[in-house]
C-alpha cells in the first residue's frame, strides 16, 4: 500500500485516559478522492463524487469505531448555534453540538476554522464545536460549555478541551472588518502587508480558561492546516476548490 493511500487519524492525547471516549481528528490522507480532493475528503457539500464521500466517511467512521448511521453532523453556518444531540442523525445551521448519549459520535467538518472537542469525564457529556472566526468571535465555546452545565450539570473544572488543527496565527491574514471582533492579545498588526493577523487557537483556549477549564486540561494542535495543506485541507491556500476533514467525539456502546 501506498503510505499516501493509509488512514492517518490524529486521535488528542488529552482524552487518553478514557478509552470508552473516541475522540479523533481526520487529516487529507487514507481515501479515496482524486484531485483536488484527495484523498480523504469527508465534506458532502463539496463538488467531489459522492461515492467516494462515502467511502472515506466509511473509514473514518470505522477508525473512531461507529457506523454511518450512528453519527450526528450539521451544515454549520459559521454561527454560535448549539444542538443537543439526542439521537443520530444531519441537522440544518448549528456550529456546536452536545450530547452525553453513548453510540453517538457527533462531528464537525472543517478545513480552516477552529474545531474544538471537550469532554466531561465526571458526567460523561462531551461536546463538538466549529468555531470559525464569528463563531470564535461569538464566544461559541464558552456557550457550549453553558449549555454542557445547563443540559448535564457539567463543572468546567471537570472538563478536557482539544483545540484542533486550524489555520495558525501566522497564515490568517484579515483585514480590519475581522480583527476589530478581537482583541489586542489576539490579533496583530503587520504594516509591511497592511494586514491584521488573528490568532483564532488562542482566543479560542482563553475562552475556555474564562468559563473555567484549567490550562492543564487544554491540548492545543501545534498544526496549521495553511502551512501544512499536504497533510490538511486549506480553503484559504487552495482557494475554496478543496476537500473537508471532521472531527469528531463520542462514547463507544
Amino acid at each position: 500500500m501506498d503510505p499516501q493511500d493509509r488512514l492517518c487519524l490524529y486521535y488528542p492525547s488529552i482524552f487518553a485516559g478514557h478509552p470508552r471516549l473516541a475522540a479523533a481528528e481526520s487529516t487529507r490522507k487514507g481515501g479515496v478522492s482524486k484531485p483536488p480532493y484527495d484523498s480523504l475528503n469527508l465534506g458532502i457539500h463539496t463538488a467531489d463524487r459522492p461515492g467516494a464521500i462515502a467511502e472515506n466517511r466509511r473509514r473514518f467512521f470505522a477508525a473512531c469505531g461507529f457506523s454511518p448511521d450512528q453519527t450526528a453532523g450539521s451544515h454549520q453556518r459559521h454561527g454560535s448555534e448549539i444542538l443537543l444531540v439526542e439521537q443520530p442523525g444531519y441537522v440544518e445551521g448549528y456550529d456546536a453540538l452536545i450530547s452525553n448519549q453513548p453510540g453517538i459520535l457527533l462531528t464537525v467538518t472543517i478545513a480552516d476554522c477552529t474545531p474544538i472537542l471537550l469532554f466531561d469525564p465526571v458526567t460523561e457529556a462531551f461536546a463538538a464545536i466549529h468555531a470559525g472566526w464569528k463563531g470564535t468571535a461569538a464566544g461559541i465555546a464558552g456557550k457550549t460549555l453553558k449549555a454542557l452545565e445547563k443540559h448535564f450539570a457539567t463543572k468546567p473544572s471537570d472538563c478536557l478541551a482539544y483545540i484542533g488543527t486550524c489555520i495558525d496565527h501566522c497564515d490568517f491574514e484579515v483585514d480590519a472588518d475581522v480583527a476589530d471582533h478581537f482583541t489586542i492579545s489576539h490579533k496583530k498588526w503587520e504594516a509591511g502587508k497592511n494586514k491584521f493577523f488573528v490568532d483564532l487557537k488562542a482566543a479560542n483556549k482563553d475562552e475556555l480558561q474564562r468559563a473555567g477549564i484549567p490550562d492543564q486540561n487544554i491540548q492545543v494542535s501545534p498544526h496549521s492546516t495553511y502551512t501544512r495543506h499536504q497533510d490538511y485541507f486549506s480553503h484559504r491556500f487552495e482557494k475554496g476548490t478543496t476537500g473537508r476533514m471532521l472531527a469528531a467525539i463520542g462514547l463507544r456502546p
